[in-house]
């Protein structure tokens, strides 16, 4: 499942993105990962959630950001929720054909994995290309 939160700035995508966090983490059994680009949200999220400051690692792409997941499930089977805070930075591009391939590979690989997905996106979702209408919340 991929939920994609969308909207211009300023509009509560990240708080709405946190408090879901917040609440999956009493009521989801595995484990909960949150990559940002960097360390924003740390004081924000409940200790047990995994926040990951993407930029440490010096990736770009999308392919990059595949492979990281990937290799995230890898190492961690348990993991049962992925957040994505502003993909389109963790992409590089604000490109929404890129998002909504990027959702489809997530679609996918999530429901290979059991592994559910959110993320934040900078994007007015009135004006949302129909490929990712699919995914809004």
């Amino acid at each position: 499942m991929v939920k994609l939160i969308a909207g211009l700035s300023g509009t509560g995508k990240t708080q709405r993105m946190v408090n879901e966090i917040n609440e999956a983490v009493e009521r989801e059994g595995g484990s909960l990962v949150c990559i940002e680009q960097k360390t924003s949200l740390r004081f924000d999220l409940n200790y047990k959630v995994r926040l990951i400051e993407y930029q440490a690692y010096q990736l770009e792409g999308v392919e990059s950001l595949k492979a990281f997941i990937s290799g995230l499930h890898a190492g961690n089977f348990d993991i049962t929720h992925v957040y994505l805070k502003s993909v389109h930075r963790l992409l590089g591009t604000d490109e929404p054909a890129v998002l909504a391939a990027f959702c489809d590979w997530c679609q996918a690989f999530g429901g290979e994995n059991g592994i559910h997905f959110t993320m934040t996106a900078r994007l007015d979702p009135a004006a949302a290309p129909e490929a990712l209408r699919t995914y809004l919340a």
